[in-house]
């Protein structure tokens, strides 16, 4: 996998900016439960509020560097066009089909979904960069998958599995999207943290039509509520996102994707701790395999021509 570091940053810089990232993404569905009263979009819009304010001192230092600026300047039309159309629209179908999914489904349920993002990482970069898939790769995005499958098959009968499709399947969108939005992190030509405060309000933009359209009144909801909103978009959706991209352009792919695997372990811990969700059998016995499958999958890969 080819990826674009800087030889003068330490490889430690790396991984504690991949595990910051990694436990604050662990306390999203957590944040989420207690913000569960406000509608999904409303909630996306502020969270990515939150995120661009936190995100704009460190874009305002890297956008003084010149030699920055010129890269930008110098990116072609296609990239121009990924970076401001494509990724503002896969921050939003990441953190909006999340919200949405976790208001149709059970939390834990749809978290662990969404946290098979790493192993469709993995897949989309090897068939991008080497237009084929390893027995590795496909061999760890079955067991990853199996995860998946545990959670959702139904206790008794399929009533309970129906109520639930839509969230699951919104939950399964997003991790989608942030498998293809970790790509383009990795394979941009530019940093992609410098430019998040303009992509995030792109997003947030997005994301206040969509709350006018499904019908929404929009208004700041108040107490805890509202703090879990912000929190939510200072830490998984801002700071941990700054930090990912940080991860991934300095840092081995295989080493700093392969934190990214504990996530759904951490997740379902945070939220059994709380009490949000019951210590049920299925729960552990997904997050080993959603574990189990991405380390798999980054298992002597092939090496780049």
């Amino acid at each position: 996998m080819r990826t674009l570091t800087t030889p003068s940053r330490p490889l430690f810089i790396s991984i504690i900016a991949a595990l910051f990232a990694v436990v604050l993404w662990a306390g999203a569905p957590l944040l989420v439960d207690i913000a569960s009263s406000v509608p999904p979009f409303q909630l996306t819009t502020i969270a990515l509020i939150s995120g661009a304010i936190v995100a704009l001192p460190m874009s305002i230092r890297k956008r003084r560097n010149r030699s920055v600026q010129t890269v930008q300047a110098a990116i072609s039309l296609k990239w121009k066009l990924t970076i401001y159309g494509l990724v503002p629209a896969l921050i939003l179908g990441a953190i909006g089909g999340y919200l949405s999914g976790v208001g149709m489904a059970p939390t834990a349920e749809a978290a662990l979904i969404t946290y098979t993002w790493p192993v469709m990482f993995i897949v989309i970069s090897q068939w991008l960069f080497h237009r084929r898939l390893p027995l590795p790769v496909l061999g760890g995005a079955l067991i990853a998958f199996s995860g998946a499958a545990v959670l959702l098959s139904p206790e008794a009968g399929g009533e309970a599995f129906s109520q639930y499709m839509a969230g699951y399947a919104l939950a399964l969108m997003a991790g989608c999207c942030w498998a293809v939005y970790s790509w383009i992190c990795q394979a941009a030509p530019v940093a992609i943290a410098p430019l998040m405060p303009g992509l995030f309000l792109l997003a947030a933009v997005g994301a206040a039509i969509a709350d006018v359209l499904s019908g929404s009144v929009f208004g700041l909801p108040s107490g805890l509520a509202l703090i879990a909103g912000v929190a939510l978009g200072v830490g998984p959706y801002g700071l941990a996102m700054v930090a990912w991209d940080l991860a991934l352009r300095t840092g081995p792919a295989a080493l700093v994707g392969s934190l990214a695997y504990g996530v759904p372990v951490l997740a379902a811990t945070f939220l059994v701790i709380a009490g949000v969700a019951a210590p049920d059998w299925r729960l552990p016995l997904a997050a080993l395999l959603v574990v189990t499958g991405s380390v798999v999958a980054t298992m002597k890969r092939a090496t780049p021509a």
